[in-house]
């Protein structure tokens, strides 16, 4: 007959028949217990109440783990905002799992009174924390984040590329937009037909207005959708922009003709609209990929910075600044960034995130290790052959 199951209090998972006891709850493990301690000093017993067992088990991180956010230039890469001792962080918490986690992290203030405002994007599994970096370090905040069971990911990589492509696009659609207005207001009288006198009078003004209009249509808004096309001929092959761009040069080619016939504005106004529709219809496509999608690019899983040897020192150092030659210090569970030669310590790697394989593969010193292997076991020394 099988033994009845001890859940742990925090995490659900079985205590086995040595549980952590504390007055009539049981915790599979200290950190579970350590967890409970915290919610239970600053009066937020209330988490446990939402759902039950709804706690994450915490893998409590070594003391260097968030040691480079106390880089001033790693970290003014990642605030959204900076004024004064105030700083705003937006970070990506991939153990958000239910209502309890949205409960607990917006709540997060009364653990800490210097965390003023905390959000949660539970789709995005994202947190907006807005702190007070006088009471509360930038890394004791990520700490903090991961004794409660939430360890933080950090990505500088791709940030700013995501927030200059959003840009980008917004700027494109406002461009549009307006020229859409335009072109639409000053096609309004060949459509409503105020009187002919007035139409054959002031026809090639307003069609004149209308061409210009067109202009940043066909340059600016309709570029990349042609762009597409064209290399998509160049090499022989179709995409769903060849279609598109079809449909946008037979549009404006036939209104240009119209326009030089003295016909009027022609589809120029058709031409606008189907542009603006179709840049409106890819930013709420963007929108819904972005909520429902929690695929990371592989740069994410890198590190943001790496310890680098100088003499005994050790100098907290952003990826990019890495250069042949330097000599990195890569400790337990710490993934390596760039090509490298061992020079010191026992190294086995893990090249699982490369491979798929997770059987540990031994180096010698003076053997090449290539970027993306995690080492597992004690702290090694590594020179570094290529930048990152």
């Amino acid at each position: 007959m099988s033994q009845e199951k001890n859940p742990c209090y925090h995490c659900g998972d079985d205590c086995g028949s040595h549980p952590i006891l504390v007055e009539d709850k049981s915790f599979c493990c200290n950190g579970c217990k350590t967890v409970f301690d915290i919610l239970e000093s600053s009066n937020m017993q209330g988490y446990y109440n939402m759902d039950e067992n709804p706690g994450v088990k915490p893998v409590f991180a070594s003391s260097s783990k968030y040691k480079f956010l106390e880089s001033e230039e790693i970290a003014n890469k990642l605030f959204d905002f900076r004024e004064g001792n105030l700083r705003r962080i937006r970070v990506f918490l991939p153990e958000i799992h239910c209502s309890s986690c949205i409960w607990l992290l917006e709540n997060i203030k009364q653990l800490n009174d210097g965390v003023l405002t905390s959000e949660v994007d539970f789709l995005k599994k994202e947190a907006t924390v807005t702190f007070n970096i006088d009471k509360l370090s930038f890394r004791d905040l990520a700490t903090l984040l991961d004794k409660i069971g939430y360890p933080p990911k950090f990505d500088a990589h791709n940030g700013a590329d995501d927030s200059r492509i959003k840009r980008k696009h917004l700027l494109k659609l406002g461009v549009t937009f307006f020229c859409f207005g335009n072109i639409m207001l000053f096609s309004a009288p060949e459509y409503l037909q105020i009187g002919q006198e007035f139409i054959e009078k002031y026809r090639i003004l307003f069609t004149s207005l209308v061409f210009v209009f067109s202009i940043p249509l066909i340059l600016y808004s309709a570029r990349e959708y042609l762009v597409s096309a064209y290399k998509a001929i160049r090499t022989k092959t179709l995409n769903l922009d060849v279609p598109i761009s079809i449909g946008i040069i037979a549009l404006y080619g036939r209104s240009l003709f119209d326009m030089y016939a003295g016909n009027g504005p022609g589809y120029m106004d058709s031409f606008a609209g189907f542009l603006l529709f179709l840049l409106a219809g890819k930013w709420f496509q963007n929108k819904t990929y972005q909520a429902l999608s929690f695929e990371r690019d592989y740069k994410s899983y890198f590190p943001m910075a790496v310890t680098k040897m100088e003499g005994v020192n050790e100098v907290i150092l952003p990826l990019e600044k890495l250069i042949p030659k330097d000599i990195i210090l890569i400790r337990n569970q710490e993934i390596i960034p760039t090509d490298s030669v061992l020079m010191k310590g026992d190294c086995h790697i893990d090249y699982s995130f490369v491979t798929g394989e997770s059987k540990l593969v031994h180096k010698e010193i003076g053997d090449e290790i290539f970027a993306g292997g995690k080492q597992i076991g004690n702290a090694i020394e590594l020179q570094v052959l290529k930048s990152v």
